[in-house]
């Protein structure tokens, strides 16, 4: 085997580098230099530029192989002399895309769309906003249907087992073509599990369905099948299983994939508003020389588990309100308290009670359904059956959404230290700025431990040296820096600190609440969907923001059916509704890291 020598000739103003082979003598150099500048073989002139080759002109009886080129510093440098007649060969050969396989054709083309099989855009929005979530899929490709049960059971599981394979069948099909695909087996499993969406209008056309209505299904059904800790391993770590999967403490009573996954622990406490608050030096049950406003009921505390925040509407349309929604926050929290009648062990009877919710354990995805529709009684019709309603409100959003306020203060208290540690860093990146200093190569991740403890390390040892009592802040400095935060979800990134970045949308278009269109948004880059390190920029290059907002104007794809269309962050933010344009319906976000 011969050996060869990286070699840079220098051409005019070009540098040509090859991999030189002395083996192949005078004729394969100019060979391999002809291909790479079009200069003719016989017109060509090459010349010594590294000490120890040949002296002036290469001649074609040199013998190359005898030459000390083990000798000189890589590289060997040659000057070529000649003009180039010749047509060049590419370095790299011209693929067409149509030459490619659809698998490697669908990774350079827009995401393929999804056909519509008659009124089934419910069913493909939602479908495409799923694709970008890797938990789900990794543990789609590890469930295994559970054949046991009687023959009713397991029928019903064979069902949900056939809707779960073609689900993630399609998203499968949807990365390899570059062309629409045909949810055919999906749709036809969504109609056997869910018969209230096979309903046929009076020519025998399929109905419209709700889209919340089928990704509330898909998910009840996963909760049902996608059980265990190998599923629930694969969700969080991949098919290589590379890391240790979540934590029972992380877990906090999640058993399944969609719990662990989009699952939110609630925490519920309700107070009666006719009795006093209760004193902890006092039974509330001790009435003796009291009246009955100077009773006490305890409050009642109770968790759930919910898989999606609402976003309540009220305001505009509604005359006798007094609330008005103008923000996805305003509505989450109004969905959040409430009122409500119910018994008093106190007083004996029925009173009025107030409900609070808070957020016991965080997902590492988000959903947020905006309470579009709504159902109006029609006492006056002819079938008293009502109607349903759609609210056009406008209802602002951002990119990114941030549940600190709705949250219990267990939960409170772990995110403001990480979210104290941003808030510092911060300050001191801006006052290191403001004096003129490199804050270049000072950038530090937001609770960056290792890096704060090598802040502290230099501050702790100027000290130690002026007084001994030190040692012991020194040692409390390196106590905190060590201090692990107690986690508050799965799968969540380190020191998070309750953001949420939106990277999926599905909207209605129209004012009929049981016809219009669905479509869905999806955020282009999801590189970063999984977790780890933040996602990747094209080098130093500045991101396109919005105006003076601050926000990053990241590129979108928008899948009506199969159409796909790229749009940016500002033409969803415009989604906010209050016209007969596309409106905001569900809202997918996920941690931000």
């Amino acid at each position: 085997m011969t050996t060869k020598y990286p070699t840079l000739v220098k051409w005019g103003k070009e540098s040509v580098e090859i991999e030189f082979d002395p083996a192949a003598g005078v004729a394969g150099l100019k060979k391999e230099l002809q291909d790479r500048t079009g200069v003719p073989m016989d017109r060509m002139k090459i010349m010594p530029k590294s000490k120890g080759l040949w002296k002036g002109v290469l001649k074609d009886d040199t013998s190359l192989a005898d030459l000390p080129l083990s000798k000189i510093s890589p590289p060997i440098q040659m000057l070529l002399m000649g003009s180039a007649t010749l047509p060049v060969e590419p370095v790299k050969k011209t693929v067409f895309l149509e030459d490619l396989p659809p698998e490697e054709a669908a990774k350079m083309v827009e995401p393929s769309g999804l056909v519509n099989l008659g009124n089934t855009c419910y069913l493909n929005s939602v479908v495409q906003c799923l694709r970008v979530v890797p938990h789900l899929r990794d543990g789609l490709r590890r469930y295994i249907p559970n054949r046991n049960g009687n023959n009713a059971n397991n029928q019903q599981s064979q069902l949900q087992a056939l809707l779960l394979t073609s689900l993630l069948s399609t998203m499968e099909t949807l990365d390899r073509s570059p062309e629409a695909v045909s949810p055919n087996n999906l749709v036809m499993a969504t109609k056997m599990v869910f018969p209230q969406m096979a309903q046929t209008g009076p020519q025998g056309q399929p109905m419209q369905q709700d889209a919340e209505e089928f990704y509330s299904g898909v998910m009840n059904v996963c909760s049902n099948e996608l059980r265990g800790n190998d599923v629930l391993k694969a969700a969080f770590t991949g098919q290589t299983g590379s890391s240790e999967g979540p934590t029972s403490e992380e877990l906090n009573g999640a058993t399944n994939v969609i719990d662990a996954v989009f699952g939110m622990k609630m925490e519920e406490i309700l107070t009666c508003d006719e009795l006093s608050a209760p004193d902890a030096d006092k039974d509330a049950m001790d009435t003796e020389g009291t009246n009955e406003n100077a009773l006490v009921e305890p409050p009642v505390v109770t968790y759930d588990l919910h898989r999606k925040l609402v976003c309540n509407i009220q305001g505009g349309s509604d005359t006798n309100s007094q609330v008005n929604i103008t923000h996805i926050a305003e509505g989450i929290q109004l969905s959040l308290t409430g009122k409500l009648e119910k018994y008093s062990d106190v007083l004996g009877r029925n009173a009025q009670w107030t409900r609070s919710q808070k957020i016991a354990r965080l997902p590492p995805y988000l959903v947020v359904q905006f309470g579009r529709f709504y159902w109006k009684a029609t006492p006056d019709s002819q079938d008293h059956a009502g109607v349903k309603c759609k609210v056009m409100k406008p209802v602002a959003f951002h990119s990114v959404l941030d549940i600190y306020d709705f949250c219990n203060d267990k939960v409170k208290g772990v995110l403001k230290v990480s979210r104290d540690r941003a808030a510092q860093e911060e300050e001191d990146r801006v006052a290191k700025k403001l004096r003129g200093e490199d804050v270049a190569d000072d950038k530090k991740e937001v609770g960056d431990e290792a890096a704060m403890e090598e802040d502290i390390k230099p501050a702790a040892a100027e000290t130690a040296d002026d007084d001994e009592d030190d040692e012991d802040l020194k040692a409390a400095l390196a106590m905190s820096v060590e201090q692990e935060l107690a986690p508050v979800g799965p799968g969540l990134p380190a020191n998070f600190q309750g953001l949420y970045e939106l990277f999926a949308v599905v909207t209605h278009k129209g004012r009929d609440a049981d016809g219009g269109h669905y479509m869905g948004w999806v955020k282009a880059d999801n590189s970063d969907a999984r977790g780890g390190k933040a996602v990747a920029t094209n080098g130093e290059k500045k991101r396109e923001q919005i105006g003076d907002t601050g926000e990053d104007n990241d590129d979108w794809f928008v899948f009506d059916d199969d159409e796909v269309s790229p749009c940016k962050t500002e033409d969803i933010l415009k989604l906010k509704g209050g016209g007969d344009w596309h409106m905001s319906y569900l809202n997918f976000y996920r941690a931000k890291k």
